[in-house]
């Protein structure tokens, strides 16, 4: 091998590196390639999670949660399908006045008459699914299928205020998982976080930080009247009972799914990621749902 031609072509190769680190170097920042995805573990697997701004999470509440105005009541409600021109919304059961026509506000405030869908079993679950049939495009929530802990941020939302009122404003409240119960409370009740719900977000979603619905809100903190913080099974947790009564809490999104889809047909959308179903985990002990509705804390 000719080692004078050798060494020529190496100048020429470091030249043409150098010429392009000083190109790349000079070129203004938003012109640079970036990466808007992170890895994140979950259950031990890495998995790649698009990374969203607060901001972001909140204008994806604001286009999937809905109010739902049932007889002199109100509470909140999560769009969760769309099948043709037919939207389902699933709430909470005690957000609905027995008897009474009920009816949706969109997020472009627009007013549609609701369909209870009867006849469905939630196994003693406070849920209930509603349908309205509309020619415009709503967005329908993304339900989350990896675990969460506590600690995780979360995010609740809906429409606090006066009863019964087609202006009462969207709220949007940022705090962590606290509480994690180890089987469900009357209701389905099992997540616990430390959002400040108020009476009105009954039936909004609870979302985590990838803007997937993990929950349903559905009872406030120092409930005013009796002790909700019963097993369905009616016995008492022995568990920190300052930390159950300093949390809102919320159903499961997974209770929805296990038992929600025999009663919505076809699967709602769910998070794109492959993961396995939440296990819930919760702190170390240290020493018809209805018609009680306001002895127990729930949200009206």
């Amino acid at each position: 091998m000719n080692w004078s031609s050798l060494r020529l072509r190496l100048r020429l190769s470091y030249f043409l590196i150098a010429c392009m680190g000083c190109w790349y170097t000079q070129q203004p920042v938003q012109s640079l390639p970036v990466s808007r995805s992170r890895l994140i573990e979950v259950n031990g697997r890495r998995e790649n999670a698009q990374q969203l701004t607060v901001a972001q999470i909140k204008n994806e509440a604001r286009a999937i949660a809905v109010k739902v105005l049932s007889g002199y009541g109100a509470g909140s409600g999560i769009l969760i399908k769309k099948q043709g021109q037919t939207y389902t919304i699933l709430t909470n059961n005690h957000v609905l006045a027995i008897g009474e026509s009920h009816r949706i506000q969109t997020p472009d405030g627009k007013i549609y008459q609701g369909e209870l869908l009867k006849n469905r079993s939630f196994d003693g679950n406070d849920l209930a699914l509603l349908q309205f049939r509309s020619t415009r495009e709503y967005s329908v929530a993304r339900l989350a299928s990896s675990s969460i802990a506590v600690g995780d941020e979360v995010f609740a939302t809906g429409f606090p205020g006066q009863e019964g009122s087609e202006k009462r404003g969207f709220e949007f409240l940022l705090g962590t998982v606290s509480f994690l119960s180890p089987k469900a409370l009357v209701g389905g009740y099992q997540i616990g976080y430390s959002n400040p719900v108020e009476k009105g977000m009954s039936g909004g979603p609870l979302l985590n930080s990838r803007a997937e619905v993990v929950g349903i809100n559905g009872m406030h903190a120092y409930p005013l009247w009796g002790d909700p913080y019963v097993f369905k099974d009616g016995s008492k947790p022995n568990l920190p009972k300052d930390l159950m009564i300093e949390s809102s809490w919320a159903i499961p999104i997974e209770t929805f799914v296990q038992l929600g889809n025999k009663s919505a047909g076809d699967t709602p959308r769910r998070s794109p990621y492959s993961l396995p179903h939440p296990v819930i985990s919760y702190p170390q002990p240290q020493g018809e749902y209805r018609d009680s509705a306001p002895e127990n804390g729930r949200l009206w």
